[in-house]
């Protein structure tokens, strides 16, 4: 969940959100009056971030809830036509452009039936967000984040709780929708608390990669130093500029959770000597304990069998049973390649030394 001193973790969306159509979805009627004022306060932080926002009531009194976003100093407009209608896209698109959000009558069907999944498209939105008395429940718990094309084998192999939501949600992202969030409409700030943190409180069904491993950019190094600047202060880890990195930039990975760097690995190579370095390991804070540092390193290990590397290592003086887990055996600091060696001599580091044999 989002800290209210956490004010980084909420900045880093903005960018992201500004000028993007979010779709909410409310069951007004069946939820807490509690929650729902708060979301709606939160739907003004959001107008106010440069969201362009459509709600869409469920169920419950339209103008009262037109008459609440009013209250809450939203700049709503109601649509004339409700959602099932095919001319209301082009209304509420009208209304979006005027600098204004859109309020829509979206009572009698399902909260992620076709008749949504079609006005969603029409409007073009990024999100559809469902705040319902009914959630999505995996073994008990939200899902912080589903594949869409994973639905199937999730259903069969796991406990699920909103089977039926589950699979429109799915559908909708197979449709054409990049994102579609279930969430407990009771639980108040639920809707901040989703959108504003990495993994969310509610249950996320996404057509594309929300969580990714790719190859180091240019612009990324900023974030990459300011993320292993403190781990390098505190257990005397290589100390690396811009221009190091930018040397050697192919070495370098980044786990990216809805776009945003979590972790980082490298893999430095030594040709010569038929080995490489798993190097520069790091999650952030707010991240450990997930298991993206084991990922980190996996993905570093295919690279090296790709390129037909037989050994890898690494050093480290604080994550000895890490490497232990991951099939590292401790090794002698003979088995580093010589300029290794020389470097690590020079360090006066303390670090062992582990390798692993493909």
């Amino acid at each position: 969940m989002v800290e209210k001193s956490d004010l980084r973790a909420v900045l880093q969306y903005i960018p992201q959100f500004r000028g993007k159509v979010f779709c909410v979805l409310i069951e007004a009627g069946l939820l807490p009056e509690p929650a729902v004022a708060e979301t709606l306060l939160d739907l003004a932080v959001l107008e106010d971030l440069g969201v362009k926002l459509v709600l869409g009531v469920l169920g419950g009194d339209l103008k009262d809830l037109y008459d609440w976003t009013l209250e809450c100093e939203i700049m709503a407009a109601r649509v004339t036509l409700p959602i099932s209608d095919q001319l209301a896209a082009q209304e509420v698109k009208d209304i979006l452009g005027r600098g204004q959000s859109a309020i829509i009558d979206a009572s009698g069907i399902g909260p992620l039936d076709d008749v949504v999944v079609d006005f969603a498209k029409l409007v073009g939105v990024s999100k559809v967000i469902a705040l319902l008395e009914e959630s999505i429940l995996v073994n008990g718990q939200p899902a912080h984040a589903i594949r869409a094309a994973d639905v199937p084998a999730v259903l069969e192999k796991e406990h699920v709780e909103g089977r039926d939501l589950l699979l429109a949600a799915a559908e909708a992202c197979r449709r054409g929708i990049p994102r579609v969030h279930v969430l407990n409409g009771r639980q108040q700030g639920v809707l901040v608390d989703e959108l504003f943190s990495n993994e969310g409180v509610g249950t996320m069904i996404h057509a594309d990669s929300y969580r990714m491993i790719r190859e180091l950019r240019e612009e990324d190094i900023p974030e990459l130093l300011g993320m292993i600047g403190r781990v390098v202060r505190r257990t005397k880890l290589v100390a690396r500029n811009y221009e190091d990195i930018v040397s050697k930039l192919s070495d370098y990975h980044v786990m990216s959770i809805d776009d945003n760097v979590v972790g980082c690995v490298a893999l430095h190579g030594y040709p010569g000597e038929h080995c490489a370095e798993v190097a520069c390991l790091y999650v952030k804070q707010a991240h450990e304990g997930r298991g993206y540092g084991a990922e980190l390193v996996a993905h570093a290990e295919e690279i090296a069998r790709f390129k037909g590397i037989p050994r890898v290592f690494a050093l480290t003086n604080r994550a000895a049973d890490f490497f232990c887990r991951a099939g590292y055996a401790q090794a002698d600091v003979s088995a580093l390649p010589a300029k290794r060696r020389a470097q690590y001599e020079a360090s006066g580091r303390d670090s062992l030394v582990f390798e692993k044999i493909f």
